[in-house]
């Protein structure tokens, strides 16, 4: 298997060359999430910057050497339509993003806000992807792919960079796992700079094609995808992300959507921070598995917050 390799080094310049509205997150221990989850948790809060979500330092380093007038063509589930948006728009190219007709509505208007030209198509993230490598490749224009491209995985990468300068090394690092760039990024610095930290990604389990593929060691698709965290789900799975995650992820795990409310929920009550399913999704694994996590030190990523304005409140509160 073929494989566009994350790098140490990308991610260190990754971390030299991103917008720093990107870097520097907050990361903290959430003592009261530890009466709820058993583990010593530290979060990262990758919620506080313009797209509300992690993705914006993958699409900044991506398009680091983008010109004016260029124009670059993405497929997303809204945040790394996002970003890519953010970082184009900054250098004077145009972005175009193909996203599925049922994309959050605050995803889609904050896209269209940073100057996207966003295309709806009818069915999943993956048939939008499809058809925005098809357009890409007939109207000449670059490609960017969120899990294939090393300079990604490389931005989303210095997430992992800045936990490492935690004063104690973490036992464990658990990562929402969607196209595999952060769990890439993230585990090739983790386990460059602390080892036996163990590096835990977590797919939903109503779109479990990563977690199978990931365990099977082959790309094995799903049919179809049924979660609230659209965020991560993946039906087709990229084997570049894979061939870069094997060495440096320890296990992948899943969460169904009722604990992923609960970690929502949990998150909210005694952090008062607001994450979208796919965001909670670190928690979720210590909520679903509490034993593997009793008493450990444990870090989180929190890695996005853009929440669809119809369910916001039922799924944080049990309301409407």
């Amino acid at each position: 298997m073929q494989s566009n390799q994350v790098t140490v080094d990308g991610i260190a310049r990754a971390a030299e060359v991103i917008d720093p509205v990107f870097l520097g997150t907050p990361q903290y221990r959430a003592e009261p999430l530890d009466e709820v989850v058993g583990a010593k948790v530290v979060v990262k809060v990758e919620t506080v910057n313009p797209v509300r979500c992690f993705k914006g330092r993958g699409a900044d380093f991506r398009l680091a050497a983008t010109e004016p007038g260029a124009t670059v063509v993405c497929a997303s589930a809204g945040n790394f339509g996002q970003g890519i948006a953010y970082a184009a728009r900054k250098r004077g190219a145009a972005a175009v993003v193909f996203a599925s007709a049922a994309v959050t509505d605050s995803k889609l208007a904050r896209m269209r806000q940073l100057g996207a030209d966003v295309r709806l198509v009818d069915g999943d993230f993956d048939a939008a992807k499809l058809a925005g490598i098809s357009f890409a490749e007939t109207e000449g224009h670059e490609f960017v792919e969120d899990g294939r491209d090393p300079a990604v995985s490389e931005g989303a990468g210095t997430i992992g960079l800045e936990l490492t300068r935690w004063p104690d090394p973490f036992d464990a690092v658990v990562l929402p796992l969607g196209n595999g760039a952060l769990a890439a990024g993230v585990g090739r610095w983790v386990k460059a700079h602390s080892p036996a930290t163990e590096v835990i990604a977590v797919s939903a389990a109503g779109a479990p094609a990563m977690h199978r593929s990931w365990h099977s060691g082959r790309v094995e698709p799903t049919d179809a995808v049924d979660t609230i965290a659209e965020g991560v789900a993946v039906r087709i799975p990229i084997p570049e992300a894979l061939h870069d995650m094997a060495d440096v992820v320890d296990d992948v795990v899943l969460a169904d959507d009722e604990t992923v409310l609960r970690a929502m929920r949990a998150l909210l009550a005694s952090t008062g921070l607001v994450t979208e399913p796919a965001g909670a999704l670190g928690v979720a694994a210590m909520l679903a598995d509490p034993a593997r996590f009793a008493g450990r030190p444990v870090a989180t990523v929190l890695t996005g917050s853009n929440l669809p304005s119809d369910r916001a409140a039922g799924w944080l509160w049990g309301k409407g």
